[in-house]
């Protein structure tokens, strides 16, 4: 077990069990120190288990045994309380709001080696683990299109699905908001059954909308609109074919 730098924040509670989900964000604030200390304000009444910095430096603000206070409100695969079943690790970037970045190279070889490390600890299946606005997309934006989730599945860390070109030709038009009908019914139930929040349904609204572009930031990063075009829905499709597989693989191990 590597041995991080502590920086204790006082805002966890219990668990109630083991974590099996890992949730990736960006921090969202101009500098890392002012993250830190919000991180660690009692007042601010939010933490994260893990911070890593610009320069690949990670500081632990709260034991991974205990509960803290990173995700809100939101759901994945059907847990609503995120905070229970996870390990959060906020990654030092000023987000959408004060200067989007890259994320840079110490920091990404960081985050790869933090969660090869936790995972040696917890049983974490690969479709659980996410960015922050995969639980929350109506909400939440990060870690957002430029963190390179592609790499970190390629690092044996999370689902990554390239679709081939016929798989994409295969699905004909575009979804978009206002559409209405079994391809939008279809839709939807693929993104509940890999593990958004929002229900089967008809009707290509503002809920639909926002979850598609969660979808698109983490696994279609080149096009993040909210419109399932094909190769949206290829990747959909392929992902929860791994996801199925990997499913099945951890019953029969």
């Amino acid at each position: 077990m590597t041995v991080y730098p502590d920086a204790p924040s006082p805002n966890f509670d219990a668990r109630r069990g083991p974590p099996d989900m890992l949730v990736l964000h960006y921090t969202g604030m101009e500098t890392a120190e002012a993250a830190i200390a919000r991180l660690r304000d009692p007042e601010a009444k939010v933490s994260a288990h893990y911070v890593v910095d610009e320069d690949g430096s990670v500081l632990r603000l709260v034991r991974e045994e205990r509960r803290a206070w990173h995700a809100g409100r939101g759901a994945w695969q059907g847990e609503t309380d995120v905070n229970a079943a996870s390990i959060g690790i906020e990654i030092v970037n000023p987000g959408h709001e004060f200067g989007y970045r890259l994320f840079t190279e110490p920091q990404i070889e960081a985050v790869i080696a933090l969660i090869s490390d936790i995972r040696t600890r917890w049983s974490i299946p690969d479709a659980r683990i996410i960015g922050h606005s995969d639980m929350a997309p109506e909400r939440k934006q990060d870690p957002g299109e430029l963190f390179p989730w592609k790499r970190l599945a390629e690092a044996g860390h999370g689902l990554w699905f390239d679709p081939a070109p016929e798989r994409i030709g295969a699905l004909g038009a575009p979804l978009s908001p206002g559409d209405e009908g079994l391809g939008v019914i279809v839709l939807r139930s693929g993104l509940h059954r890999l593990g958004y929040g929002a229900q089967p349904g008809g009707a290509y609204d503002d809920e639909t909308r926002l979850t598609v572009e969660a979808f698109q930031r983490h696994w279609r990063p080149d096009r993040v609109d909210g419109v399932a075009d094909g190769e949206t829905r290829a990747r959909l499709v392929g992902l929860l074919q791994l996801a199925s597989v990997e499913s099945v693989t951890g019953v029969l191990d």
